[in-house]
């Protein structure tokens, strides 16, 4: 198997190395490199990663490197074809996301100016909450175009909503296809008539009543295993989210996820980072997908809208 490129996971907490391994185990990187501030930990990580490689058959290599918040150590990430940015506070039980702006917003957008200047041509998968807002930070830090600018959060909300269904039904995971757009929190945005399981309608299947209960407990998603976690917050599924959107920009694959992405015109709305479908490739996004909606679900998009461009408006002062 060919093997090229180099990505970078700047963070090496929980979702920074499982991030890392899926990466690594993947094996079509030639290198994956973990950064963090604490010192030895993504070398220790990195160095003990590596030992799995005969047992699970990956050649891919891990580098750790610790850095500083004055930018030392960041030359590890030099000529990065993807960086992944997990650094900042987890939340704690009762936290929201937004209780985390103000500290992880001077995080991310030191991470970012030392991505723009070690790797100037990678495309940045933010995944750092609260996740729209950090987006639009990692942006204008960067100083990117916009399409090379993505946050993860719809493809974890959907395959969220995608599991609730499926347990609700006993159908196959694989069988059950739903769909999230809009914010990650608040006014997240399920697109029920594109959901199905089995091909069938998820309305006809479970009923309004229940899906819409799937719906809260998706767009509480995060909450719910950070009340069950008592320390920490999810990381198995928020990297394999992740991991795939790499690979997609990796393979220059142009497949579609449902991503946080820059839209300017599609469906009406201009000027906003917003959940939405894209299709990823090299460079980034290459085409924000205008999904098929109801009047009430692009209703509720635009509502989303409104709300994300007050949020994102914040970081314009931070």
């Amino acid at each position: 198997m060919a093997r090229h490129g180099k990505v970078s996971v700047i963070g090496s907490g929980f979702y920074g190395t499982t991030t890392a391994q899926r990466l690594a185990e993947y094996d079509i990187f030639e290198t994956v490199v973990l950064t963090d501030i604490l010192e030895g930990k993504p070398e220790g990580v990195a160095l003990d990663i590596n030992q799995s490689r005969s047992i699970e058959g990956f050649e891919t290599k891990i580098v750790g490197a610790t850095t500083t918040a004055d930018g030392q150590g960041y030359e590890a990430i030099a000529d990065s074809d993807i960086v992944i940015i997990t650094a900042g506070l987890p939340r704690k039980p009762g936290m929201t996301r937004m209780d985390l702006l103000a500290i992880n917003a001077g995080i991310v957008g030191g991470v970012a100016k030392n991505v723009a200047k070690y790797a100037p041509n990678a495309v940045i998968l933010v995944v750092s909450n609260p996740l729209d807002e950090m987006t639009a930070l990692a942006q204008k830090a960067s100083g990117f175009p916009k399409e090379r600018v993505i946050g993860q959060a719809g493809v974890l909300d959907t395959a969220r909503f995608t599991h609730f269904v499926a347990e609700a039904t006993g159908a196959h995971v694989g069988d059950v296809r739903t769909l999230t757009l809009g914010s990650h929190g608040e006014t997240m945005v399920p697109v029920p008539s594109v959901s199905t399981v089995n091909g069938k309608p998820i309305i006809d299947v479970l009923g309004k009543e229940k899906v819409d209960e799937l719906v809260t407990r998706t767009r509480n998603g995060g909450a719910e295993i950070v009340e069950l976690l008592k320390t920490g917050s999810a990381y198995y599924a928020p990297s394999a989210a992740v991991a795939r959107m790499a690979k997609a920009v990796h393979e220059d694959s142009g497949a579609t996820y449902p991503v946080c992405a820059w839209v300017d015109g599609e469906f009406g709305i201009s000027g906003v980072y917003l959940g939405v479908e894209a299709k990823l490739g090299k460079g980034g996004i290459k085409q924000v997908v205008e999904t098929p909606l109801t009047d009430d679900e692009l209703a509720a998009l635009k509502v989303a809208a409104e709300a994300v461009r007050t949020k994102q408006a914040d970081v314009e002062t931070l």
